[in-house]
C-alpha cells in the first residue's frame, strides 16, 4: 500500500495554516544572517548534499535539518552539522538563515520560518510526468462537500509557496520550460546551470566512477556473484494509488531463471513515498531490496548499474549519461497520462514497444543481456535522449548553480577574500 498521497498531505498542508501565520509573524521579528540551512526530503543527499559541500567548502556556515535518526546519524558520518527540523531550534535556523536549500519542498526545512529567506529549490528529477500546478494531483483533497474550493486555495497556497523560490536550477532550456510552468516562476528564476545531483555522474574517470559505486552497492546490498551484471528496477510513485506492476510468483519465477541464466542481480527500488510487494515468493540473492530505507540516494550508485528498468522515473534521463540502456515497463501508461500526464508524448521517451507485462519485459531484458548488439542499441538510445535535457555533463553543475546565489545578491563568508 502507498504510504502517501496529495490528497491526505493537502489536508495536513491546510490544517496547518494558523501555524504558518504565527510563523510569518516570528520571521518579520528574526534578522536573517550569512548562515546556509540545507534539507532534503529523499535523506542526506541528492543535490542538497553536493551544494553543502560546495558552500562549506567556501567557508560558509552550514546547518542540515533533519527529521529522523537514520538521517542524524548519515549527517554525522559525513561531518555534518545537525538540527532537529521539527524543533524550536530548526525554526530559529531557518529564520536567522540567509539562504535556505531544499531539494522536494519548503517542508524540507522548518516550513513555518522560510519568509523572507533566499529559498534555493534544487528539485530531484528532470520532469516527465507532470508535476506542480502543471497536474492535477498537485491539487487533489479528499471528496468532501467544498472540494472545489478547498482544491482553489490549495492551489493559491501552492503558488504563493512556489513564488518564495529564488533560484531553481534547470538541466536544459527544454527542462527549463517545464519547471518555470510547474511553479509558475519566470526564466529570472528558473536558471539553466545543470543540476547538482547528477555531478557524481560525470564528474571524474569512469572506472573510478564505477569502483566508488560498486562499493556503495556492495556495502549497501551485499556482494554480488562473480563476474555478475546488475540491474535496477525503479518504478514511479502513483500518488497514492496502488503499484499495478508488482509481479505474480509465477512471473517472478520466470525472471529469476534469466537472471540466473544471465549472471545478472535484480535491485528492486520503491519510490520512497510509496511501498510495493516486490518479495519474490521464496529468497533469492538474484532480487535484491535497494529501497530508501537501505540506500537513502541512489543516484551515486549508479555508475554500478549496468541497466535500468522503469516505467516513468526521470532516472531514464539521468542514466543516459552513463549511456546505460533503459528497459520500460508501463502498465498503466494511458490511465497515468490521463490522471497525473506527462511532459510531450511517453512514446517519445520509452519508444513504441514499452512492455507492459513482466512477460513482455522478461523477454526485453534477456535479449538486452545476450545479445551485444541489443545492449548497444539500447546504449545509444538512451544517451540520445540524455542529450536532449542535458546541457551539461563536466562534473561542473554544483559549482555554477552556487556562483548564481553568489551573483544574486549572497555575500561572501566572513574572512574569505
Amino acid at each position: 500500500m502507498a504510504s502517501f498521497s496529495f490528497g491526505s498531505g493537502n489536508v495536513a498542508k491546510l490544517l496547518r495554516i494558523p501555524l504558518y501565520a504565527v510563523g510569518r509573524i516570528g520571521t518579520l521579528l528574526v534578522p536573517r544572517g550569512d548562515r546556509w540551512v540545507f534539507g532534503c526530503g529523499a535523506g542526506i543527499g541528492d543535490g542538497a548534499l553536493a551544494l553543502w559541500r560546495t558552500a562549506s567548502a567556501e567557508g560558509h556556515r552550514a546547518v542540515w535539518l533533519t527529521s529522523s535518526d537514520r538521517e542524524r546519524a548519515d549527517a554525522a558520518r559525513l561531518g555534518i552539522r545537525t538540527v532537529v527540523k521539527s524543533s524550536l531550534r530548526g525554526w530559529w535556523e531557518t529564520a536567522r538563515a540567509g539562504v535556505l536549500v531544499v531539494t522536494h519542498g519548503l517542508g524540507d526545512v522548518n516550513r513555518y520560518a522560510v519568509a523572507g529567506g533566499f529559498v534555493v529549490q534544487l528539485w530531484h528529477g528532470i520532469p516527465l510526468k507532470r508535476i506542480g500546478l502543471d497536474s492535477p494531483a498537485t491539487t487533489q483533497v479528499p471528496n468532501v462537500p467544498g472540494a472545489a474550493l478547498l482544491r482553489r486555495l490549495i492551489g493559491v497556497l501552492y503558488r504563493g509557496a512556489a513564488q518564495r523560490i529564488r533560484v531553481l536550477p534547470a538541466a536544459s532550456d527544454r527542462s527549463r520550460g517545464r519547471l518555470e510552468s510547474a511553479f509558475a516562476l519566470g526564466d529570472d528564476r528558473v536558471v539553466v546551470t545543470g543540476e547538482p545531483r547528477v555531478d557524481v555522474l560525470s564528474a571524474g574517470d569512469a572506472h573510478e566512477r564505477r569502483a566508488t559505486a560498486s562499493a556503495l552497492l556492495t556495502e549497501a546490498a551485499g556482494a554480488l556473484p562473480k563476474g555478475a551484471r546488475t540491474a535496477l528496477y525503479a518504478p514511479t510513485w502513483r500518488d497514492g494509488a496502488a503499484d499495478p506492476a508488482v509481479p505474480s510468483a509465477d512471473e517472478w519465477v520466470r525472471l529469476i531463471a534469466v537472471l540466473e541464466s544471465q549472471n545478472t542481480v535484480l535491485f528492486v527500488r520503491s519510490h520512497p513515498l510509496g511501498a510495493g510487494a516486490y518479495q519474490p515468493p521464496l529468497p533469492s540473492g538474484r532480487v535484491r531490496m535497494l529501497g530508501s530505507d537501505v540506500l537513502a540516494d541512489v543516484t551515486p550508485a549508479l555508475p554500478a548499474i549496468d541497466v535500468l528498468i522503469t516505467d516513468y522515473s526521470s532516472l531514464a534521463y539521468d542514466v543516459g549519461l552513463l549511456a546505460m540502456p533503459v528497459l520500460y515497463l508501463a502498465p498503466d501508461a494511458a490511465q497515468y497520462a490521463r490522471t497525473r500526464g506527462f511532459y510531450g508524448r511517453y512514446e517519445d521517451v520509452a519508444g513504441a514497444d514499452a512492455a507492459t507485462t513482466w512477460t513482455e519485459l522478461r523477454d526485453r531484458l534477456e535479449a538486452l543481456l545476450s545479445d551485444p548488439g541489443v545492449f548497444t542499441e539500447r546504449s545509444e538510445q538512451s544517451s540520445t535522449l540524455s542529450a536532449q535535457v542535458h546541457a551539461y555533463r563536466d562534473g561542473e553543475n554544483t559549482r555554477r548553480v552556487y556562483e548564481v546565489i553568489r551573483a544574486r545578491g549572497i555575500p561572501a563568508p566572513k574572512g574569505a577574500r
